[in-house]
């Protein structure tokens, strides 16, 4: 017996040395495939662009509501003001630029009058904030400013005839009431009622997201703050408003606490333009 166990040791230890170096060697292999894989490695960060349209040449009517739905705030810069038939001439930053997201990036509009009248309120803003321009290339067509011709002024209009007068500037909004300390209504601003009809519809046709919401905040701060001052038709204004807000409930479920801040409004605005 002794014997037996005595020959079969050299086969046992045999055995686990092979074992043991077989281990070792499965050891090493899975740390190689591990050091090949980086650990922890961030993954890759995607910043938000908007595409810069192509509005020129269009009406002022239809620019304005292309650059909204792309999420774009528009101004009106130049001597030609927002009126709805006057086209567009040049744009800032040009079609086709991308620019990066940051909320509601402010594309500056040049208009050229038309044989159309100008009627109505002029609208030289976007109905909602403008951010920052952060361009992250340039169009491929685009083409190097010419300096020369920056200077040189834009071709007058031809002379009316004599029987006609130039178009007259809208007529001086006048307050609802006189309240002491507040400042006059900016005449170069929407009216609070377009502003309110604009931004019922701005909810309607947009989903709800950051930048949506925040823009309809500062648009009903500025509608409740300037019919408290008594500016132009406030409470026609605060009424469209908390449709508004109701709109805002069903669409994105928010507004409830902004409707009773424009109905506590409403109440003050009526009471002191009695």
């Amino acid at each position: 017996m002794a014997l037996r166990i005595a020959t079969r040791l050299p086969r046992l230890a045999i055995v686990g040395i092979v074992l043991l170096l077989a281990s070792a060697t499965l050891a090493v292999g899975a740390a190689k495939r591990m050091a090949a894989v980086p650990q922890g490695a961030p993954a890759p960060v995607t910043t938000p662009t908007v595409t810069v349209p192509d509005i020129k040449g269009q009406a002022f009517v239809f620019a304005k509501g292309t650059l909204e739905d792309a999420g774009l705030a528009w101004k009106v810069v130049g001597s030609v003001h927002g009126y709805a038939t006057n086209k567009v001439a040049r744009q800032s930053p040009a079609a086709g630029t991308k620019l990066r997201d940051t909320g509601a990036p402010t594309i500056e509009v040049t208009l050229a009058r038309t044989s159309y009248a100008q009627q109505g309120e002029p609208e030289d803003v976007s109905p909602y904030f403008g951010t920052s321009v952060q361009p992250v290339g340039l169009p491929k067509t685009a083409v190097a400013p010419n300096p020369a011709a920056a200077v040189v002024p834009a071709a007058k209009p031809a002379a009316a005839p004599a029987t006609k007068t130039a178009a007259a500037k809208p007529a001086a909004r006048t307050p609802d009431f006189v309240r002491a300390g507040a400042p006059k209504e900016p005449q170069d601003e929407l009216p609070l009622t377009q502003r309110a009809h604009l931004l019922s519809a701005f909810i309607a046709s947009h989903t709800k997201s950051t930048a949506n919401v925040r823009r309809f905040l500062y648009q009903h701060t500025w509608i409740v703050t300037g019919a408290k001052f008594g500016w132009w038709h406030g409470a026609q204004a605060l009424r469209e408003l908390i449709a508004a807000d109701q709109t805002a409930q069903q669409r994105w479920g928010i507004g409830r606490k902004s409707e009773l801040v424009a109905r506590a409004a409403l109440s003050e605005v009526e009471a002191r333009s009695k």
